[in-house]
């Protein structure tokens, strides 16, 4: 079977313009964020990447009221700026060892 050179060509040329298509599909959709009054909205998934804890620390958390969550259309969202309020209110600077020590 043998493809002459015009053919092989025009092939190549579909599957680079298909590639090409595919890949301004998977960065427009990197580049899409949910947002709300130009803030970022993280949704459950990524907030537990993010922050390396488990579905039920996350259910915790607002359970107690420590982290504000909004719901659209039946999913949770996080503005990033709560997101950043609860991690300054929760974590401290560890004491110094000489400070412990008097």
């Amino acid at each position: 079977m043998n493809i002459d050179k015009m053919e092989f060509t025009a092939w190549m040329e579909r599957i680079m313009n298909r590639l090409d298509i595919l890949s301004e599909d998977i960065n427009g959709t990197r580049k899409q964020h949910t947002s709300i009054d130009g803030e970022e909205l993280l949704d459950n998934q990524d907030l537990l990447q993010m922050l390396k804890i488990s579905p039920r620390s996350l259910q915790r958390y607002r359970s107690s009221g420590k982290l504000p969550y909004y719901t659209i259309s039946g999913k949770l969202y996080y503005k990033l700026s709560d997101i950043h309020q609860f991690l300054r209110e929760c974590f401290t600077t560890p004491i110094s060892k000489t400070k412990a020590k008097k």
